[in-house]
């Protein structure tokens, strides 16, 4: 059994609407029964740019994690959707970057390559494991010379560079940690603070 989303509706509540504070956001999360991910965004940016949470926000917080728990509000995964280009072209830049190390002293991001590529090749999206097959066997039949065009277009590109910026930030998968894990990581946190807050009647 499959579980569709309105993307639409969804985003639009996320980014229609202002929220300024951790309350406001598990209030709408509660109502709607669900925490997009412009929402879980909005939380971990507030909880990164406070000096300290409030009592409120702690209780917030607290109530959103038991929430996630018992399935009254259910995390939106950030994709319902593959994009099979990014494996073929993945698929092709380690195959190629491979080679071209093998002859050469430098170094190459696979990553910086195979986004490069990707840039310049159409998106192939899919929602089920039956479309990602199908949109597989038709790049395999009519993009397999042009992918492989563009990464080796890509891999020429990054021998022929210089590296200007060596102290880029890479991009974090904060997937890895898990949402429930962040809630439950800033709870412990705050929980000291929280505990000696006055009580409020």
């Amino acid at each position: 059994m499959h579980t569709t989303f309105d993307f639409t509706e969804v985003v639009e509540r996320s980014f229609g609407k202002s929220m300024s504070s951790i309350r406001s956001i598990v209030e709408q999360a509660l109502q709607d029964g669900y925490l997009t991910p412009a929402m879980e965004a909005e939380v971990a940016r507030i909880c990164d740019t406070a000096s300290e949470l409030s009592v409120e926000e702690y209780t917030a917080l607290d109530q959103l994690m038991s929430s996630l728990l018992t399935g009254e509000v259910v995390a939106v995964p950030r994709k319902q959707f593959i994009n099979v280009m990014e494996e073929l072209v993945l698929t092709e830049a380690i195959s190629q970057v491979a080679q071209a190390e093998g002859k050469t002293d430098k170094t190459l991001d696979l990553g910086d390559v195979a986004a490069y590529a990707l840039n310049r090749l159409p998106p192939l999206y899919a929602t089920t494991e039956e479309g990602a097959d199908y949109q597989r066997e038709n790049a395999r039949a009519e993009l397999t010379e042009l992918i492989a065009y563009q990464v080796s277009e890509s891999v020429g590109r990054s021998l022929d560079q210089p590296e200007f910026f060596p102290e880029r930030k890479e991009l974090q998968r904060s997937e890895e940690f898990g949402l429930l894990g962040q809630v439950n990581q800033l709870l412990k946190d705050y929980a000291r603070d929280f505990e000696q807050a006055p009580k409020v009647a």
